[in-house]
This record gives C-alpha cells, structure tokens and sequence, in this order.
C-alpha cells in the first residue's frame, strides 16, 4: 500500500468517526457503519445496496470472539480442532459465548437498527438530484435495502449519497457518498481496466489498522469496475448459524479498507463454496458441521448481503470491445462424489445452454469468462471440486473447453486458488489467468517449485488481476496484468486481436 493509499484509508475513517460523533450533527442515526455497495452496473443501470446500523462503527479489536468445539463422533469429547481441509461431515459444532457476549457484542459485531433509506443521484457531480423514495429496511434481510437506480446514461460518472432516518422521522440520521461510473454503449469504443481477486480470509488481514492493501492498491489505478470472484469470506470455521453468517458479512465490511473501497467503485459479486456454506460444498450435500446453517440460507444470505438481482450468473457488456460472463458454479451442480458422466454437471443444463446462446451472439471484440473454479489444469491431484481434473467434472470441462476453443479473443479468469498463475491448456490454446487471493497471508496450495509445461506464469502470493481493453492505432488489444497486494505489477500479457 503506498503512503497515499494509506493516509487516505486514516483520514476517511477518522473523518467518517469525527462526522457521526461531534454533538448537533445530523448523523443521529439509524447508522451505516458496514458502509455502502454498488453493483450490477449497466450503460443506463446499477443497484444501490444500504444496510441501517444501530451504532456508528463496529465493535473494536479486542472485544470477544465466541469459541467453536466440535463432537467427537468416535469419543463424544468436545475437542478443538477437526481435520482440515477436508469438511468431516459427522463432526458437530458446539458454539459458545465467552460469558456476557452476545452476537451483537463480539468483535467486529455491526447489529442492525430499522429505519428508513433512500438515495439520490446525480451525473457528473453538476444539476439537480434525483432521490428514490424513503424506503423501510428489512429487519427478515439484515436491515438491507437494494435501490435498483434506472434511466442512467452510458459511459457516465454518477455520484450518489445513501441516507437513513428513524422511522416515521423527517430528519436524516445518517448520511454517506458514493461513486460509480456507467458502461459505454455497445457500439462505442473505450478503454476499460477491471480489477478482479478472490479469497478473502478475515484472518489474513495485511493493512495497517484493518482490512486488506489490495484495496487501496486498486483505488490507485483507478479502474471501471471490481468483481470479486468469490470466497468473499469463509463460513467454515465460525459460521455455523444464520446469525454468525451475517456477523461475518458486517465483520469484514466494515473495515476501513473495505468500507471506503466499495463506496467508490462498482462491484460484481460471485460466490464460490466457502461464502455458501462450506469447503467444496454442494446443494444436497448431507452434513452436520455447519451445525444450523444450511446450503439454502447461504445462498439467500449471498443475496441479501450484496447489490444484485436473483439471477446469479450473468453478462455484461462494456463498450464494442469487452463482454464479460460471470458464472454460478453451487447452485445447481451435482454431487462433487457422483461418479464423472455426460449428466454430472456444476453449471446446470439451464445455464450452459444461456451461457452458449449469448456468448455466440455477442459482437464485443475481447469476450472475458469469469469463472469461481478453474477450468484449465494442470490441479492438485485428488481434487474434484471443478472442471480439470478427470475424477471431477472432467466431462463438462470436455464440453466447455470445446465450445470456447471454437473461438478467437476468449480469456478465462479464475477465482478459487490461492495462487497466481497464467495457464495455456496444450490441446485448445486456451488460456487462464487465476486472480490470486486477497493477501499473501492467505497464499498457498501449490508447490512453487512444480512449474509445469502449461504454466506461463506462477506465483504463490498475495494480489489481484487487471484486465485492460484499450486501442492502439485503433487497432483493439487486451492487456492482463497480476499485481501484488502494493498494486506492483508482476506479470504481463498482452493480446492483439486476432480473427475468426
């Protein structure tokens, strides 16, 4: 993080603690301490994502944290520690509270409050705002509200201020800004940079003061949009109720880095196992150590916790030469210990057959597949959570490798892995670009040493991707660069266009 970044992330927050503090304020609540989102952006559409807080920050390092034990199924003793990384489906959780806490008194705890939100909008920081209704939070979803905003104009930088107030109050409790930037219309050239990262563990925090660097680190580069590729947190370990689910969610965005990131930038959110339930986990997986919390409610609090529509996989276009597909890859897969077959799916018929349909009928210049899970090997042997590896779902990667390979101008970025690396699959010439995970804390899974044939690129460490679509001469190229978590770039690659 360079000192920059940093003294911005100190002086956001402590303005942000001196605004909702100094007495006669308007900021008397309901609060926003687990700040805004922006996401699901469009040339003329976005949504707004407002949860109202009881308290103006989250309670500090330091407070306690409940202890998780398990059941021994062979001794019935409560021990510690069950094997990682597997997922032991017989061993049950038993979660307790130091004595006095409670859920809304643990570190990083952000308890929710009713009140009412709205937001107002406008384009390039000059005329009148637009304002949505007041609208009352959901108490069954957190105290969240999405404010879908429409009629916007493409390629466009829009400021917006989300607001909270008592209920049946005409006074503002609470205010907070925002900004965000529309798409180009698709017949319009533009350079466009997006960042993309995955695997972040609130263990492995790096920034000084809480958070992670990656984020002030992309700031830097002022990008389009972000998309997180999914295991945005990890319920495994702690998340073993609907309650300490959405603790979680309030923990980790309520960080300085987090906060003053996702209120200056769009995002598009994925999912992968460890944001649904747990480690590999699978829609109608029978298991008892997640204790209450289920595959349904994961999906349901993903949802609620992030800007976007029920729909979770999607495309977006961004300009003539940049469309991206962002892929839903636990909804609707199969048992990962089914035996491998033409019918053993992770996309779901429904959705290879969407994925197909717009893919061939895009005209954008660059097509960019974001995938939570690799799609391209080499892979740890014995893993058969994705699409590589042949006790897996090998016979669907036969299938998609095939279709996209029949194609020009196509890149896979992946999520999942907790390493860096760039892959060209030896048969189709794909290539495949893993974003890495969020800090070098949380590197690991790979022998840096075992480069293989495939690997053009490999890195065990901490960062985030970029992906650039700028003309030279107008002449259309795609630039892709791996950075550490100081934004430093370690890896480049540059594609021409090349024709079908």
């Amino acid at each position: 993080m360079s000192d920059m970044a940093f003294m911005r992330t100190v002086l956001f927050a402590t303005a942000i603690f001196l605004l909702a503090s100094c007495d006669g304020s308007p900021l008397d609540g309901p609060n926003q301490a687990t700040g805004l989102k922006i996401g699901e952006v469009t040339s003329s559409s976005a949504i707004v994502w407002v949860r109202l807080t009881r308290f103006t920050d989250r309670v500090s390092a330091g407070a306690p944290v409940p202890d998780t034990l398990y059941i021994h199924p062979g001794t019935g003793e409560l021990v510690q520690d069950p094997p990682w990384p597997a997922t032991p489906e017989d061993w049950v959780p038993v979660v307790e509270y130091p004595e006095g806490a409670t859920i809304d008194s643990i570190e990083g705890a952000v308890p929710g409050a009713p009140g009412e939100a709205r937001v107002r909008s406008r384009a390039g920081g000059e005329g009148e705002w637009r304002s949505t209704p007041w609208v009352s939070v959901d108490p069954g979803r957190d105290f969240t509200h999405q404010f879908f905003l429409t009629d916007l104009e493409s390629a466009t930088h829009y400021e917006i201020v989300t607001e909270g107030r008592n209920p049946g109050s005409d006074k503002v409790g609470s205010s907070l800004d925002g900004k965000f930037s529309t798409a180009p219309l698709p017949n319009r050239p533009a350079r466009i940079v997006f960042a993309a990262t995955t695997g972040q563990a609130y263990p492995d925090q790096d920034a000084p003061g809480g958070g992670f660097k990656i984020y002030p680190s992309i700031l830097d580069l002022e990008p389009d949009f972000f998309v997180h590729t999914g295991d945005i947190l990890y319920y495994d370990q702690w998340g073993k109720s609907l309650d300490l689910a959405r603790w979680g969610w309030a923990r980790i965005f309520s960080l300085p880095t987090n906060f003053e990131f996702h209120r200056q930038l769009a995002s598009y959110f994925m999912k992968d196992d460890h944001d649904t339930l747990s480690n590999d986990s699978w829609p109608t997986m029978q298991s008892e150590f997640m204790g209450e919390f289920t595959f349904a409610q994961g999906q349901a609090v993903f949802l609620e916790q992030v800007p976007m529509s029920e729909g979770t996989y999607r495309t977006f276009r961004w300009g003539q030469d940049l469309q991206i597909w962002m892929t839903e890859n636990r909804d609707y897969r199969s048992a990962n210990t089914d035996p491998d077959s033409p019918e053993k799916t992770i996309w779901g018929l429904e959705q290879k057959a969407w994925f197909m349909e717009s893919f061939l009928a895009s005209d954008a210049t660059f097509r960019v597949l974001i995938s939570p899970t690799p799609m391209l090997g080499p892979y740890n042997e014995g893993e058969i959570d994705n699409h590589t590896n042949l006790d897996g779902f090998y016979h669907e990667g036969e299938e998609l490798r095939g279709f996209l390979a029949m194609h020009d101008n196509v890149i896979i970025v992946s999520g999942d892995r907790h390493y860096q690396y760039v892959i060209e699959h030896p048969e189709t010439g794909l290539r495949e670009y893993a974003t890495g995970p969020a800090s070098d804390a949380h590197a690991r899974g790979w022998n840096p040493e075992d480069v293989r044939p495939e690997h053009r690129y490999l890195n065990v460490i901490g960062g985030f991707l970029t992906v650039t679509v700028e003309r030279s001469d107008d002449v259309p190229r795609l630039i892709m660069r791996h950075h550490n978590v100081d934004g430093d770039v370690l890896n480049e690659d540059m594609l021409t266009l090349s024709s079908e």
